[in-house]
């Protein structure tokens, strides 16, 4: 089982970043996928998810209304759209997927049981 994330760089503040994650070895189209960060010195932390049917998504308050989340089941891809970047986005984004159905523990890292391997975003003032 491989999820491979991409699309990471460096931009400014207000700038925008698509992230793509794309998946091998699990039915993809069954599982859920979310998307986590980590800052230096902090824990990993939720960005949003989207359900296997892409149907629903939820996010964070951090990034509420700035962030979307959509997934491609025919190419095995989950994209995360970054808008109106702010320099405390800066972490390293990673992708992973979940077959719990129990969807509110989703924020959660444990209920993940796949992770790519991250990639660096980082967005200056």
């Amino acid at each position: 089982v491989q999820l491979q994330a991409s699309g990471g760089g460096l931009v400014q503040a207000g700038g925008s970043l698509r992230l793509s994650c794309a998946a091998s070895g699990v039915p993809f189209s069954s599982y859920t996928m979310g998307w986590f960060r980590q800052a230096p010195g902090k824990e990993r932390e939720f960005v949003g998810v989207i359900r296997s049917s892409g149907s629903r998504t939820y996010f964070s308050d951090s990034v509420k209304g700035r962030f979307t989340i959509s997934r491609d089941n025919a190419k095995n891809t989950v994209y995360l759209q970054m808008n109106n970047l702010r320099p405390e986005d800066t972490a390293v984004y990673y992708c992973a997927a979940s077959s719990t159905v129990i969807y509110s523990s989703l924020i959660i890292p444990g209920a993940y049981g796949y992770w790519g391997q991250g990639t660096q975003v980082t967005v200056s003032s």
